[in-house]
């Protein structure tokens, strides 16, 4: 390994193994109920990621939902949503992961959600509960952890420019496809330009958005302006092609906030009791996928494994097959798995996997272009034979 690889690896593994890198989830699960025709049969592992996404699964009434996250802090942000739900009702819960911030933060974490946290969570929100304050530089929750990060200085760039600013605004509650056509190839030619170009394709912002660096080098391969050409490419998809009035995966990142009509499933006002009834369904594991099947052997139903096979594929082949040996020994027929790629073809899968697996492409090829997030390459759907 070149000692510039090298420094590469170092700084993806300080990003991920020090903070909190996703402070929503950034796939779209709509696609993936769609997809997944989870019921109440139904035992779903999955990557925790900023748990938003468990929580809409929950509309499902699946029997068991097992949360997998190697990093402890994206569990300890599930848990906390857990216990907010749990503990209060949906106007502070909207508060805290609506708003991002709350008047009360600090005594409600103290009097109603900190004792029905796991230790480590419990020890994570001790020192971090300030995320939810409306002081200091960073007013706003989804303005830290890593990707958050990259989200304050991205808004503080737009808001920086009063003109460019209007227009993303003027796009965001467009109610029409044609205006936001029109709305959004005016902005694109404001903010892709060289500078943007620069930042955007630098090492140390694709890591501090959990974009390692098989990835990375997929867009430098594929696209002449390299990640910055890749984001430019789905951008103007999900922008011109797809409705924005219900897409909250931007607003937030733009904003820094959901709106009441533009926020996640779980955010809704007529989901919350649901989720009250629901919420102790899914359970929390700080571990890998591999590691998770060995000491909970079962047959499950379905598998949602984003896109962190891209990582396993270029750079350990051997837990990659492991990975799936697993998966397939806690299988019964029918399982479903949902992975997404950087790559437009993934050509990873072990022949094993190949044999054991069907691939659905009609339905798969349908929701990957109705994917409000689009910044995945392919959307692969195998189902146990």
């Amino acid at each position: 390994m070149m000692v510039g690889e090298k420094i590469r690896h170092w700084v993806f593994d300080r990003v991920h193994s020090g903070n909190l890198v996703y402070n929503a989830c950034w796939e779209d699960p709509r696609c993936d109920r769609n997809l997944m025709e989870f019921d109440t049969d139904s035992e779903i592992v999955m990557i925790t990621s900023a748990g938003c996404n468990a929580l809409a699964y929950l509309a499902d009434h699946p029997k068991n939902i097992h949360c997998i996250d190697v990093n402890p802090r994206q569990n300890a942000l599930l848990q906390f949503k857990q216990a907010l739900i749990r503990h209060t009702d949906h106007e502070t819960l909207f508060g805290f992961f609506g708003k991002g911030t709350h008047p009360d933060h600090e005594a409600i974490y103290r009097e109603k959600v900190r004792s029905d946290l796991g230790p480590y969570a419990r020890m994570f929100w001790d020192k971090n509960i300030r995320y939810f304050s409306d002081k200091g530089v960073r007013k706003n929750f989804y303005h830290y952890g890593t990707s958050g990060m990259v989200a304050w200085f991205f808004s503080g760039y737009i808001r920086a420019r009063k003109r460019l600013y209007n227009e993303v605004q003027k796009l965001l509650n467009a109610t029409d496809l044609e205006t936001q056509h029109d709305i959004y190839l005016r902005v694109e030619k404001k903010l892709m330009n060289r500078m943007v170009e620069a930042v955007v394709n630098r090492h140390f912002i694709m890591c501090m958005l959990g974009v390692p660096e098989s990835q990375q080098e997929l867009f430098v391969n594929d696209y002449y302006r390299g990640a910055l050409g890749f984001i430019q490419e789905r951008l103007r998809h999900v922008f011109t092609q797809l409705p924005i009035h219900d897409n909250y995966f931007y607003r937030v990142y733009i904003n820094g906030e959901y709106t009441e009509a533009c926020s996640p499933d779980y955010l809704k006002k007529e989901n919350y009791d649901l989720l009250h009834q629901q919420v102790d369904k899914i359970h929390t594991y700080n571990t890998t996928i591999s590691d998770f099947l060995k000491t909970n052997p079962g047959k499950y139903s379905h598998f949602i494994l984003l896109d962190h096979q891209d990582w396993l594929a270029a750079n350990d082949r051997r837990a990659l097959e492991e990975e799936w040996a697993l998966i397939l020994a806690n299988s019964r027929p029918g399982t479903r798995i949902l992975l997404r790629s950087a790559a437009e073809k993934v050509d990873f899968f072990p022949d094993f996997v190949r044999e054991r697996l069907t691939f659905e492409t009609t339905n798969v090829n349908i929701q990957h272009q109705l994917d409000r997030v689009g910044t995945y390459a392919s959307t692969y759907l195998g189902i146990v034979n």
